[in-house]
């Protein structure tokens, strides 16, 4: 299925500008697009330039790239977003409040638009690899786009010729049925199929078929700094450790890492992980370069996850590869890759990183200060709840050692401290099961925050004990213990 033919079967295409003028001005469209990959761009450029006055609703399933979380903002055209994103722009609005930003756990979402709790899609926008008048084959995510292709009134599909069509090969597509009818979800094993690869879809929804041939604005990570290597030695160590003393990784480490450039980072730098004879499973969301690496080097036997995350040089590789990834890589829908169900089927170890975490065991994700949203909750929360244990891991200080990151109270909570099990920075390990939260306190301050900072958390919370409470706190001087 690499000819022109082949990619688009039996549709009629039109130019991207034809294609936005389908698009009502106060439309909410449900896009396709997770990790920065496999989502739409012509038409979004097409809107943009369009000169009309547009108050569009954009429901995405996870990152998108610029063409709609820039482009689009500049041109004052979005003005409602949910439930996640990562460009400088769009935070602008988020936190200026010209953009009305709603955060929402990934797992979630698909559910949400399927039974009318987020705004129901006028439209949805997908990028594909090929289409046929009911059915197209995704891209490099499928994210919630079979959701929001199932309740869209619309469907307008970009043909994206820069993407192999082989793509579906490691597709998986699977719609969980509407609850209060819904069965367990059949996924027994991490690179188990209980799909096929294209989303269908009514006929008669088909409004235009755009093609396209441009890569987008993928994630670039970074080289893993000194501190990323530190942080991945610890975790590497108290994972071997682990996986000897708990009888349910006999035979297999089933790993989740969060997307961004520390979780792409950890797992290019766990190289070194001595688990034994038993294999490692990635079962996660995003497959980043870190990962690919991982399966050339035969120290990951698959992975399954709802993104090919992967940078420009990380889309080459896998595209050179592709029929040998195939055999060991899933791509599936997220309300079935971050379904709770499964992730507690799986025994995941799930790794996720956070801005700050607080001596209790609360940690916040996504405000700096408690009130400037930075990207969203994505699907830490799905991981750090439902997996068999969770670890938190993060850098023990932020601009250049000047703040700390383990810190008294946090001032925005998105995990409690009855969701983090394990706190890794580049000084230790702070394992909290089990322990109160005074000892939780100690724990964390003795293994994971910077020296220069231990003796002030210490006699912050001496102070705090003064006053007593099962969760001591100087509430006085909580939130201005870093300016202090």
């Amino acid at each position: 299925m690499n000819g022109s033919a082949d990619r688009v079967d039996g549709v009629e295409t039109m130019s991207a500008a034809a294609a936005a003028d389908e698009i009502p001005d106060d439309a909410t469209i449900g896009v396709s697009g997770f990790g920065s990959v496999g989502y739409p761009k012509a038409v979004p450029l097409a809107l943009a330039e369009s000169g009309r006055d547009l108050e569009l609703t954009i429901i995405s399933g996870g990152s998108v790239g610029e063409e709609i979380d820039t482009a689009l903002v500049e041109a004052d055209a979005i003005s409602r977003r949910f439930p996640y994103q990562a460009r400088s722009e769009s935070r602008a609005g988020a936190n200026d409040g010209t953009i009305a930003f709603h955060d929402r756990h990934i797992s979630r979402v698909s559910d949400e638009v399927a039974l009318g709790q987020l705004p129901q899609p006028d439209v949805a926008l997908v990028e594909a690899v090929a289409v046929g008048e009911d059915w197209l084959v995704p891209s490099l995510s499928i994210g919630a786009t079979p959701a929001v292709v199932e309740a869209a009134d619309k469907v307008i599909v970009e043909v994206n010729d820069e993407i192999p069509t082989e793509l579906r090969e490691v597709h998986d597509v699977y719609r969980p049925d509407a609850p209060p009818n819904r069965e367990p979800i059949p996924l027994t094993e991490p690179a188990g199929r209980i799909g096929g690869p294209e989303i269908e879809f009514d006929p008669e929804k088909l409004a235009a078929v755009v093609r396209t041939s441009r890569r987008g604005t993928p994630y670039q990570f970074r080289e893993p700094t000194d501190r990323d290597e530190r942080i991945a030695a610890n975790l590497a160590g108290f994972l071997a450790e682990e996986v000897e003393e708990n009888d349910v990784f006999d035979e297999e480490l089933r790993l989740q890492f969060g997307v961004g450039n520390i979780g792409n980072a950890l797992m290019g730098a766990l190289s070194d992980l001595d688990v034994g004879d038993r294999d490692i499973v990635y079962f996660g969301e995003v497959v980043q370069d870190g990962l690919l690496d991982m399966l050339d080097d035969g120290i990951v036997s698959a992975a399954s996850g709802t993104s090919l995350a992967l940078s420009e040089d990380g889309q080459e590789q896998f595209f050179e590869n592709i029929d040998t990834y195939a055999e060991s890589v899933v791509v599936r829908p997220a309300d079935v890759s971050n379904a709770p169900e499964v992730i507690a089927r799986m025994g995941v170890v799930g790794v996720n990183s956070a801005l700050e975490v607080d001596l209790y065991g609360h940690a916040n994700s996504t405000h700096v200060g408690g009130t400037r949203v930075v990207n969203g909750i994505g699907g830490s929360g799905d991981f750090n709840r439902n997996s068999l244990l969770s670890v938190t891991a993060l850098p023990s200080t932020a601009k250049d050692g000047e703040i700390s990151r383990i810190v008294p109270m946090v001032p925005h909570v998105d995990h409690t401290e009855h969701e983090l099990g394990i706190v890794v920075t580049e000084h230790g390990v702070a394992d909290l099961r089990g322990l109160s939260p005074r000892e939780r306190a100690d724990e964390l301050v003795s293994e994971c925050a910077d020296p220069s900072f231990r003796d002030d958390l210490r006699s912050y919370l001496e102070r705090a004990e003064e006053a007593g409470g099962h969760v001591p706190h100087d509430l006085d001087r909580a939130f201005s213990w870093t300016d202090n």
